[in-house]
């Protein structure tokens, strides 16, 4: 397993992977998984990230909208299935955590959709920061609010609340 760290705008962030693609993004803003560490087993290493790096930054600069990455999260198959789902969310747009329930085939899964969105363990590649509660405002996002609010304003193209939050 490979590893890199990198600076954005946003946070320093760790890419995670091997050739079977990536398996983490983690955001190194002081929030999220807490317990998440660089395993003494894994290689630091780059130039396997290159790609990858340059799709986030340009993803942050407003110039991607998709990601064109081989992933491999690691989770349960209903963890997955939600995750595909929330691949499908377009840029710019948001989705209700009752609608990919019921995208998933259980409408009354919201409150495991949730889960299911708090444990993705490749965020803004995998966008659960476009789901939103049922009242269209923003709830739960591991690495806090703020940053969801970000990446939301910053896919609707409103660079000044991206800048004053």
């Amino acid at each position: 397993m490979y590893y890199t760290i990198f600076k954005t705008w946003l946070c320093d962030m760790i890419f995670v992977g091997d050739k079977q693609g990536i398996s983490k993004l983690h955001l190194l803003n002081g929030k999220g998984n807490e317990n998440f560490r660089i395993s003494e087993d894994w290689i630091e290493n780059r130039s396997c990230f290159e790609d990858q790096i340059r799709q986030v930054e340009e993803y942050l600069k407003g110039n991607r909208k998709t990601f064109n990455m081989k992933l491999n999260p690691e989770g349960s198959e209903f963890q997955k299935k939600v995750w595909r789902e929330l691949c499908k969310i377009p840029y710019g747009e948001t989705a209700k955590y009752k609608e990919i329930a019921a995208l998933i085939g259980n409408s009354n899964a919201s409150r495991a959709v949730g889960a299911a969105n708090g444990k993705n363990p490749i965020p803004i590649i995998i966008p659960c920061h476009r789901v939103v509660g049922s009242d269209g405002k923003l709830t739960g996002y591991a690495f806090g609010l703020g940053i969801k609010q970000k990446l939301i304003s910053l896919e609707k193209g409103d660079f000044e609340r991206v800048d004053t939050i």
